[in-house]
């Protein structure tokens, strides 16, 4: 419905359906004058929020506005299998918080497998794409979802709102684990299969005298399997309960940890050794409960490789049988020290998790692909084909710990909402400028606040967040309110902004500095402008921004300047340094900071596909720069800061920094303004920035 000049979205279209649990939402709102963005205005029960982190110049900030990128947009059918912390998998539409299943991060030169946790999952209704891959695979998802491919993150579809982003074309090789395959059934075949693998494997069969209640029973068929893995040994159990035969667990004895189970069998009730005899025409469910069976108790998984050693050449060669028949490559090992011998899976990374995926062993810890690498090796994960279904469909999606998880054997990207929304990002991309929170009540809230008797008028800081003076701005006007609310109240404050609306301000600001403390920061990457407008789409030019710090100056007010972000190999030379650091002194500064380019989850991403699109040459100096995470490499930040010294002295500027931290980087310091006269350098560690 229309309300106004503006869009009110109707119920079921809603921030519920964009940003799931959103507290105090009065409305959802599209605006003509900002197209593609969508309001949120909601009732905040909090303005003043406590810094994380160590000891800052500042130790609280106000946020009356959360951007963030559309909870939505990148999803997937809900029966696509996901891979499990425990080398399981289960469908997209199943999982819930807390779920633990596999992501992957940067370490060194490559991207790792890791353990991660489900820390948000929703649904939605999207268009549809299938993407056909050469190993058969299907996957059916949104047109925005992203998989990770040997050139980085592509997008399924173009897309309309960012003509540039990167997408999938046909022969592009995605990364990942290769094609999931189903598991067994739990039926009786694969049990007596299974129990035949184990009881052959872990433990001898014998005789002895039973006893029950006072009676004895006679010789009684009976056997003892010690094997460190509980889950091996309680899936024993509850298989010989099936099958009567009664089981004791006992404490592990000695150093071994886990238990073992003692089995018996009384008169009349089938014992384990004739669960354990080899059957006269095996089936194939039989085979993989046997393979799973011998696995649980004498498999092992080391380097990426499955070998299964056995004293009993029966055994061996049984096991070779089973894996021929279901598809498997083997070879034989050299036999152990014990005379033991074994055979040795074929095929890496690939073959192993189908194997385990295909037998379904339940000891957990053999399954794991913890810390071994991302690779497409023999996986067969050529895009064959593309093509959009022309219909919309269900659709779910989950945000993890790494950004990431591995969906039918390949690397997909999730909603990287920056930790479930803790911290909102402004401008890291389209997305992050498409739903907008906005706390129409902060100043209200705010001044309740700070009437406390126990606000103890510490510094406050706007702008190390999302930016105070972001487009929305201009719509809302909540900065007057804010930026009255603490001068009344005798706390002082900062501002850090890209956006040029603080000049509007100006002379509020001007007029409350006579009462409190008040820095002014404006953060200015580098002075090219073609370079800038495609970094840093929607935000005022270099220009402008040098202009409205010529303004505050005007207005008597100090200004710090941010150099942040610069990038290495792109806007860290000399001569580009030497340039922008004479424009800001001339605008009048008080002081400048360079601070080189953070790659944080979900920049990191972004940043890296505008990379390989604008700069592919860049994309193997940068993996090496940023190799050990967020931060640049230390011998780049030393040289940096011994380019730019200089520089900051010639310009002026050096002798006007003040000695605080800088929120981001411990080694970098804030330049006067920023924060205000009268704050000293707290050191320790440091919070955010954008």
């Amino acid at each position: 419905m229309r309300w106004g000049s503006q869009e009110v979205l109707a119920d079921g279209v809603g921030a519920d359906a964009v940003l799931p649990g959103m507290r105090g939402l009065l409305r959802t709102v599209r605006a003509p004058e900002f197209a593609g963005i969508v309001f949120h205005e909601v009732e905040a029960r909090s303005a003043l929020n406590k810094v994380p982190g160590g000891p800052l110049p500042f130790g609280w900030t106000v946020n009356p506005y959360r951007g963030c990128s559309h909870a939505c947009t990148y999803c997937l059918v809900g029966d696509t299998p996901v891979l499990l912390a425990d080398g399981r998998r289960r469908q997209l539409a199943r999982l819930r918080v807390g779920d633990e299943i596999y992501g992957t991060r940067g370490r060194g030169r490559h991207r790792r497998y890791v353990r991660t946790t489900v820390l948000a999952h929703w649904s939605t209704v999207k268009p549809a794409y299938r993407v056909h891959l050469a190993d058969g695979t299907e996957l059916v998802g949104s047109g925005e979802h992203r998989f990770l491919t040997g050139r980085g993150w592509r997008h399924v579809a173009p897309g309309h709102g960012w003509a540039g982003r990167p997408h999938l074309s046909v022969g592009d090789t995605l990364l990942g684990t290769g094609r999931f395959v189903g598991g067994p059934e739990d039926g009786e075949s694969y049990r007596r299969g299974y129990l035949c693998g184990m009881v052959r494997g872990g433990g001898p069969i014998g005789a002895r005298s039973g006893y029950r209640s006072g009676r004895v029973l006679g010789a009684v068929p009976r056997f003892r399997l010690a094997v460190v893995d509980l889950e091996a040994l309680r899936r024993t159990r509850r298989y010989l309960a099936s099958h009567g035969v009664r089981t004791d667990e006992l404490a592990a004895v000695g150093a071994a940890p886990g238990s073992s189970v003692e089995s018996w069998s009384s008169a009349g009730s089938p014992a384990a050794g004739l669960l354990a005899r080899w059957p006269t025409v095996p089936d194939d469910d039989w085979y993989r409960g046997f393979l799973a069976g011998v696995f649980d108790a004498e498999g092992e998984s080391s380097a990426g490789v499955v070998r299964i050693f056995h004293a009993d050449q029966e055994v061996v060669r049984r096991v070779g049988d089973g894996l021929r028949r279901l598809g498997f490559r083997w070879a034989e090992e050299r036999a152990r020290a014990d005379g033991a011998g074994g055979v040795r899976l074929l095929g890496g990374q690939l073959e192993r998790l189908r194997f385990c995926h295909a037998v379904d062993p339940a000891v957990s810890r053999k399954r794991s692909l913890d810390g071994e690498e991302v690779r497409a090796e023999g996986a067969r994960l050529e895009v064959a084909a593309i093509e959009p279904l022309g219909v919309e469909l269900p659709m779910y999606d989950i945000t993890t710990g790494t950004g990431d998880f591995i969906a039918d054997g390949v690397v997909s990207h999730n909603c990287f909402a920056r930790n479930t929304h803790t911290y909102l990002d402004f401008d890291a991309g389209e997305d992050f400028n498409r739903q907008v929170v906005v706390k129409v009540n902060v100043a209200r809230v705010l001044e309740r606040e700070l009437r406390s008797a126990r606000w103890r008028r510490d510094h406050v800081a706007m702008g190390t967040n999302t930016d105070p003076y972001q487009r929305a701005e201009g719509r809302y006007r909540l900065m007057p309110g804010v930026i009255t609310a603490l001068a009344r109240s005798g706390t002082p404050f900062s501002v850090l902004t890209k956006g040029t609306l603080l000049a509007r301000d100006l002379p509020l600001l001007s007029s409350v500095s006579s009462d409190v403390s008040v820095g002014l920061g404006v953060s200015i990457a580098l002075s090219d402008r073609e370079l800038q407008a495609s970094l840093e789409p929607g935000t005022p030019t270099p220009a402008a921004r040098l202009e409205l710090v010529r303004r505050i100056t005007d207005a008597g007010l100090s200004c710090g300047v941010m150099v942040a972000p610069v990038l290495p190999l792109l806007t860290d030379s000399a001569e580009a340094l030497d340039d922008l650091l004479g424009q800001i002194a001339g605008a009048g500064a008080s002081g400048a900071t360079v601070l080189a380019l953070h790659l944080r989850p979900g920049t990191r991403e972004w940043f890296l596909a505008w990379l390989a699109r604008e700069h592919p040459s860049l994309l193997e100096p940068y993996r090496r720069l940023y190799a050990r995470g967020a931060y640049v490499d230390k011998r780049y930040r030393e040289a940096l800061g011994e380019r730019v010294a200089p520089l900051l002295r010639r310009h002026g500027l050096v002798r006007k920094t003040a000695r605080q931290a800088v929120p981001g980087d411990a080694e970098a310091s804030l330049p006067s303004g920023v924060v205000g006269p009268g704050n000293a350098d707290p050191g320790g560690e440091q919070l955010a920035l954008l």
